[in-house]
């Protein structure tokens, strides 16, 4: 079976996106591409690349973040620049996500319990 293991997103400045990401995620600069720069927590990639605005739009329909205290994380995204949209799970077995919107404008969901289907770290898994 396939793997996700790579998002592109268009932005209008793949640098303060940059910053962005290593703040509000802690993801780390993997490369850079011809027109932007690569990110990555280890697992999965992501390409934040200048967007063509004769002929392409700034975005993604949303992206998800898997993070390990959803109070903490909020605190973060929204020092780094982020902001709330609403939602909160309403119990501990919830996949409900909380949604945000960064600095770019497009939509993002944290959670802490997950999604179906998913596992947070793919080595511990494999064990």
């Amino acid at each position: 079976m396939s793997k996700l293991r790579h998002l592109a997103i268009l932005v209008a400045d793949p640098e303060a996106t940059a910053t962005f990401f290593e703040k509000a995620f802690g993801m780390t600069r993997a490369g850079t591409a011809r027109r932007g720069i690569y990110m990555s927590d280890g697992v999965m990639n992501v390409a934040l690349l200048r967007v063509d605005p004769d002929k392409e739009k700034v975005g993604l329909f949303h992206y998800g973040m898997w993070v390990d205290d959803l109070d903490e994380a909020e605190k973060v995204l929204t020092e780094a620049g982020a902001s709330y949209l609403g939602g909160r799970p309403d119990s501990p077995n919830s996949h409900y996500e909380a949604k945000f919107r960064d600095p770019n404008g497009i939509v993002f969901d944290i959670t802490h319990t997950g999604w179906a289907g998913a596992v947070k770290d793919p080595a511990a898994a494999t064990k």
